[in-house]
């Protein structure tokens, strides 16, 4: 039980580190693009 107990906390902490990860390269490249369609198209950051 003990080495399935480590297992399962390997894995979800392998699962949680992936997902927040992803959560915050998500909300930093949403933040570039918005910067980007600013510069390029000159449209606001809001739309």
């Amino acid at each position: 039980m003990n080495i399935v107990g480590w297992l399962v906390c390997i894995i979800g902490g392998i699962f949680g580190i992936g997902l927040v990860g992803g959560t915050a390269l998500g909300m930093i490249g949403v933040v570039i693009w918005k910067i980007y369609r600013k510069c390029r198209y000159h449209i606001s950051l809001y739309e």
